[in-house]
């Protein structure tokens, strides 16, 4: 069975800083450790081991580095050291050897031509609200670099073959003597690749790779939000030399909704009433993702109330539980008023103000507050 991916199985980013992926492990630990999980303390053993192993990868700079190069594979050739695996001697072998073999000139054992991991691309993927909320597998179109078809990723012509490089001699690498210290560096000629091509590939033109517009489907897990990444292994641009390909990062970019706004799992809407309902009371529609509701608005609700409906939010791919909606009420001002109607509002504005402070016990406030605050002023 293939191994998971480490930045996903601490459930962070792959551009997550040390403290973020430290803190994601302890969470793990603290959640599988198989003293808390006595039910299934097989399952839980299991994910603790798997959290550890990646966390002993990710917090070493050296194979964490490799591991976002090469992956699984370029730690079991030696990369960093692997996952929990102490230095082995021929680990030290290597070490020694390419310290003293380029002071005094030795050459490196297992040298060879370089092999170049593909690069990894980035797609910024558009949703609406409601396919975020809900999840979908959603059809992309990614231009990227892949391997030449006709002449099989090698550059060359087809029934004809690379050859080795006569600058550096297949070693993809060539020593520049600098006093007594000896430089290994990139060959110019052939520039790493350890071969030349002398009769090239006409449609990848010796590059070995085409550009080429890749259709891939992805599937978008419910409750993802504005900035969310997905990491589709092994879908960026293909290695060279035989390296392996790049990762493609899809980065979720959710759509301004015309209702709603979004904080994680809780949504949030303005509900226009009318002066009267306001005033009254009554209820109103209010919709929802999952469709309308009915909302009691109380006799004499302000504009700026705000209305708790529990459970009416949404999920998040990291908490399965329902957050809430939050309406807030926007009274709304008549306007385009007959004269009929503009005489009936005066008539009752007369009998508002009749009625002192009990009708409008804010306005009251406001102005008393405002009257002393001058008053001070002038002290």
């Amino acid at each position: 069975m293939a191994k998971r991916d480490y930045y996903e199985v601490l459930g962070v980013s792959n551009w997550a800083s040390a403290d973020e992926i430290k803190k994601a492990y302890r969470r793990l630990a603290m959640k599988h450790h198989p003293d808390r999980n006595k039910d299934e303390p097989e399952t839980a053993e299991k994910q603790f081991k798997e959290a550890k192993e990646a966390y002993e990868v990710l917090k070493d700079d050296d194979k964490r580095s490799t591991y976002d190069r090469f992956g699984h594979d370029g730690l079991k050739m030696g990369g960093g050291g692997g996952p929990g695996g102490g230095f082995s001697a021929e680990g030290f072998g290597d070490i020694f050897g390419d310290v003293f073999g380029d002071i005094f000139g030795g050459g490196r054992r297992g040298g060879g031509p370089q092999v170049f991991r593909g690069a990894d691309l980035g797609y910024e993927l558009k949703l609406d609200l409601e396919t975020a909320v809900a999840g979908d597998n959603v059809t992309i179109d990614v231009p990227t670099q892949v391997g030449c078809e006709t002449c099989g990723g090698s550059g060359a012509r087809k029934g004809s073959e690379p050859v080795s490089c006569t600058t550096c001699g297949g070693a993809g690498q060539v020593r520049m003597q600098q006093g007594f210290f000896s430089i290994q560096q990139t060959c110019p000629a052939c520039k790493g690749a350890g071969t030349t091509i002398s009769d090239p590939c006409a449609d990848c033109h010796g590059r070995g790779r085409v550009r080429k517009t890749r259709t891939l489907s992805v599937k978008v897990p419910a409750g993802v939000d504005d900035g969310d990444r997905i990491r589709l292994s092994g879908e960026g641009e293909a290695g060279r030399n035989g390296g392996p390909p790049g990762d493609l990062y899809v980065e979720i970019r959710v759509k301004p909704h015309r209702i709603f706004e979004r904080e994680g799992a809780n949504l949030s809407c303005e509900v226009p009433v009318s002066f009267a309902t306001a005033t009254l009371g009554g209820d109103v529609e209010l919709p929802t993702l999952d469709g309308t509701v009915s909302l009691k608005i109380p006799a004499g609700t302000q504009s700026g109330k705000v209305f708790r409906l529990r459970g009416k939010g949404v999920t998040t791919v990291r908490d399965p539980r329902q957050g809430d909606l939050f309406a807030q009420v926007s009274v709304e001002t008549p306007v385009n008023l007959t004269a009929e109607q503009k005489d009936l509002l005066e008539k009752f504005e007369k009998s508002i103000l009749a009625g002192g402070d009990k009708h409008s016990p804010r306005a009251d406030s406001w102005f008393d507050t405002v009257k002393r605050f001058f008053e001070r002023l002038g002290s």
